[in-house]
């Protein structure tokens, strides 16, 4: 079993696209419905994702934070295309920008449809007490904020959100 320690910020300031070494365009659905995985009633995530000619399916624990377990495997993209069409109940788009700094690398997704105009930089750590450079361009931590997460923004998709919730006032 897999262990994924990710932390999540939104971005500060474009200063990041400079420093940009690849981009991709991805599209994913879940195949568990966000109310459930949120309520409790279940225990993990499963989500089908396609990034150029790959994909894969994607099962995580249904906890936040920053250390979750997951399970991850490469499928067939026309698998994957179909697991989209015929399972999901929506789909959510976004451009990876693959950002390094200070050693380590954040993927800085960009998303799009529904979602445009939101901007969230993850890094996977070793460790979840590890410590790293913050670039300057990288702003405040939203790990913990459910709504940030990207099953969640099938539900509440940011166009929806008020300016409270767009300004990070919790």
């Amino acid at each position: 079993m897999g262990i994924e320690i990710e932390r999540k910020f939104l971005v500060a300031s474009d200063a990041w696209r400079a420093q940009v070494t690849q981009t991709q365009r991805m599209q994913q659905g879940y195949l568990i419905e966000a109310d459930l995985v949120v309520s409790g009633r279940v225990r993990c995530s499963a989500r089908v994702r396609i990034a150029g000619d790959a994909a894969w399916l994607n099962i995580k624990s249904a906890q936040l934070g920053i250390a979750r377990r997951e399970f991850e495997y490469a499928i067939p993209r026309a698998d994957a295309q179909n697991m989209l069409d015929e399972f999901c109940n929506g789909v959510v788009y976004k451009t990876r920008h693959h950002v390094p700094a200070g050693g380590l690398l954040f993927e800085v997704d960009e998303f799009h449809g529904a979602n445009a105009g939101l901007i969230v930089a993850e890094i996977e750590l070793d460790a979840a007490d590890q410590r790293f450079e913050h670039p300057v361009w990288l702003g405040r931590e939203v790990t913990e904020l459910p709504r940030y997460y990207n099953l969640n923004l099938l539900q509440h998709p940011y166009s929806r959100w008020s300016e409270r919730e767009k300004t990070g006032v919790d």
